[in-house]
Order: structure tokens, then sequence, then C-alpha cells
């Protein structure tokens, strides 16, 4: 290498690292202030439980955002999929601010959404806007997209190496290159540390009890994944199924949420139902000592699906948390396993078959259990993975990998027999 070749190989390398440090910065404290402001709306809601009644107005509110002004963002987490799979123009930097409050609007009037999705959009929005400053091609586009992914991720989570890998994983592992993956480590690590910076705590759960790896145990442990993977199928089902409902019979779309505003409005408020609103973090933290009701898991799907589908925003990871979570508690009474490893294991294996990204999940359980029960955790979510069906809760998410030749070379038998 000559002294040209080498200064010219400093100086790119210096400019994705700065690149890497400023979307950690930038996604960081934008996930920093969400993070804040959720708890402060789901506050204002706890202690203020009429406010659900106005959330056909929130609805209202969220869809002509979006409608006036969101139009060219309303895909969300798939337009990012969508651009890196085939770059077309810059995402608008309007994706973070109308995803923010969106979100906000959904939790403080009572929807039943998570917060993934919109740190991720926020990342990936705030990521893709040095495409113009630095003059990036697609093809470095695509790293953009895959950092603020990675940031919004890790970020909003406190969980960098699964963020790192979650970004790269549900792009598929194929395509992208070692450049990728050394720049979404650390990105995800930047965008962690600067949550830390600004002193916010995300919950911590725990595992107190790792029963003997035992053939009966990873007998149970399969039984576990399997019903995760239904699970997950469910959910993205579920989810795709309300969207299109209201998107056929709605044909204007400030309406849906205002429609289903009032669904939600009499279902969680007039009838009790109020702990499947906003995140559920409590009752995910209660899932790991208290065993959970059986229909649990299910109410939240409903009740995600439907908040979703009506045009609401917000994201879908931490209720495939809570449906993780509640349905391992409740097998708690079945499977002779401790029920915070239950609870565990359904918390990342429901995750883990409704995103295709068995890698990342098993990563975040360990980040999150430790590394005790990660031989459990290792394989409910490789099971989830293969028993969650070919459809995810990202539309635009190709799958490939092993599932994909597993389902070809079925479909192929079924094609063979017929």
């Amino acid at each position: 290498m000559n002294s040209f070749q080498l200064k010219k190989t400093l100086l790119t390398s210096f400019k994705w690292i700065l690149i890497c440090f400023l979307i950690g910065i930038f996604s960081g404290s934008a996930s920093a202030f969400f993070l804040v402001s959720l708890e402060w709306v789901t506050q204002i809601r706890l202690h203020n439980n009429w406010i659900i009644w106005l959330l056909p107005f929130g609805g209202f509110l969220v869809g002509l955002t979006y409608y006036y002004w969101g139009e060219s963002v309303v895909k969300g987490n798939n337009l990012l999929l969508e651009e890196y799979e085939n770059p077309k123009k810059v995402i608008p930097f309007r994706m973070a601010p109308l995803v923010l409050f969106g979100t906000l609007a959904t939790h403080l009037f009572g929807g039943s959404a998570g917060r993934e999705g919109t740190a991720v959009q926020m990342g990936g929005a705030i990521a893709d806007q040095f495409t113009k400053i630095f003059k990036l091609d697609n093809s470095e586009r695509k790293i953009l997209i895959i950092l603020g992914i990675s940031a919004g991720f890790a970020s909003v989570f406190g969980t960098p190496l699964a963020g790192a890998i979650f970004a790269l994983e549900v792009l598929y592992f194929s395509k992208i290159n070692l450049k990728s993956i050394l720049l979404s480590f650390l990105v995800a690590y930047a965008a962690y540390f600067t949550v830390e910076f600004w002193e916010i705590k995300h919950t911590h759960y725990s595992i107190p009890v790792i029963p003997q790896l035992s053939f009966n145990n990873i007998i149970f442990t399969i039984i576990v994944g399997i019903l995760s993977g239904f699970a997950a199928l469910l959910f993205a089902r579920s989810t795709h199924f309300w969207s299109s409902l209201f998107s056929k019979n709605i044909k204007y779309p400030p309406l849906r949420p205002v429609v289903g505003g009032i669904i939600l409005a009499i279902a969680i408020a007039g009838f009790g139902f109020t702990k499947f609103s906003g995140l559920g973090v409590p009752v995910i933290v209660d899932s790991f000592s208290n065993t959970s009701q059986w229909y649990d898991f299910l109410l939240k799907i409903l009740f995600t699906g439907f908040t979703l589908g009506a045009g609401f925003k917000g994201g879908e990871v931490t209720p495939l948390f809570f449906v993780g979570a509640t349905l391992g508690s409740a097998l708690s009474i079945l499977i002779p396993m401790p029920i915070a490893l239950l609870a565990g294991i359904g918390f990342v294996a429901v995750f883990s078959g409704a995103t295709h990204t068995p890698i990342a999940c098993t990563i975040m359980g360990m980040e999150l259990f430790g590394i005790a029960p990660g031989i459990f955790i290792a394989t409910a979510c490789t099971i989830a993975y293969f028993s969650s069906g070919s459809i995810g809760i990202y539309k635009s998410q190709i799958v490939k990998g092993p599932k994909y030749k597993l389902y070809q070379k079925l479909r192929r038998k079924e094609l063979q027999n017929l």
C-alpha cells in the first residue's frame, strides 16, 4: 500500500468513525428524551385514568399529522427496510418528530404499543441525513440505515450487543460486509453510553434460579419455544389483519384511529382492561415472580394488534416481551421449571419468532438475564424462529437464512406430492 492509498484509507476510517459517534450521540440523545417523555406521559395516564376516554381524540391528532405531513414516512420501520433493500431517496427527517409525537400521544391516551419502533425510526431518520452531509452513495447509505437501526435499538433497551446484531440480522447477514458489522457495534455502544450519560435507567429483570441442564428441561424448553413461535405468528398476523381491515373499510386515514380509539377506550376503560394499555412493563416485571393469567398474552396480542392496525404509533417489541413473558409465566402451572426462567425464555423467544432474529434475541436474553440461562434462551429462540412462519411483524423484511431454506424445501415437497 503506497502513501496515497494509506492516507485515503485513514481518511475513510476517520470519516466512518466520526459518523458513528455523531449518529450514536444524536440517536442516543433522542432516545433519552423519548424515554423521559414516555415515562412522563405514562405517569399522567396512570394518575388520570379518565384520560383513556380521550383516545379517539388522540387518534385523530395522530391521524391528521401523518395524513398532512407524514405520507412519505407512514410506513415506519418498513420504510427503513425498503430503503436498505432498494435505496431511492433519503428518508425525510420529519419521520423522527412525527413518530415521537405519535407514540407519545398513543401512550398518553392509553393505546397498547411499544417503543422500539419509535427509537429505530428516529435513529434511521437521523442517520440517513448524513447521506447529504458526507455525499454518500447508495451502497454507503445502506450502512447508514444499519447504523440508525443499531443506535435506536441499543439505546432504547440498553442492550448494545443485541442492538448491533439486531440491525445486521433483521437485514440478513449475507448482504452485509465486515465494515458494516464493526461500525454497527461501534454506533450501538456510542448510543448506549449516550443514554447512560443522560442518566436514563432501564428496567432490570432477574432470573434467580437456573435449573440443571437435563434432557427433560431441554424438552420443556423446546415446548416453550414452539408455543412462543405460535404466539409470534399470531401477533404478526393480528397486526397485519387489523391494518388491512381498517384500510379497506375506512378510506379517510385520520378516521381510522378515531374509530379504533372509540373501541379501545370502551374496552380498556369501560371493561377494566387498563393493564393492557401502554407498554405494560409492570405486568412484565410481575410475571417473573407471579403466575400470569392464561389469557393475558392473548389479550395483549389483541389490543396491540388493534392499536397499531388502527393507525396509532409505537413499536411492537415491548408488547412482544409482554406476550412472551406472560405466556412463559402462565406455563409455569404445567411445566416444572422456575417461573422467572419460563418468563425470561418467553420474553425473548416470542421476539425472536416475530422478527426472525434468533441470534440477536439470544444475545439480548443474556444481556438482560445473564449468561447462566443462555443455553435455555438460545434453544427457545431458535425453535421459536423456525416455528413462527415466514411472515413477521415487518412486512418489508426479506426472510432468508435457515428458515427460508427450510420452507423452500418443504414447499418443493408439497408441490411434488400434488
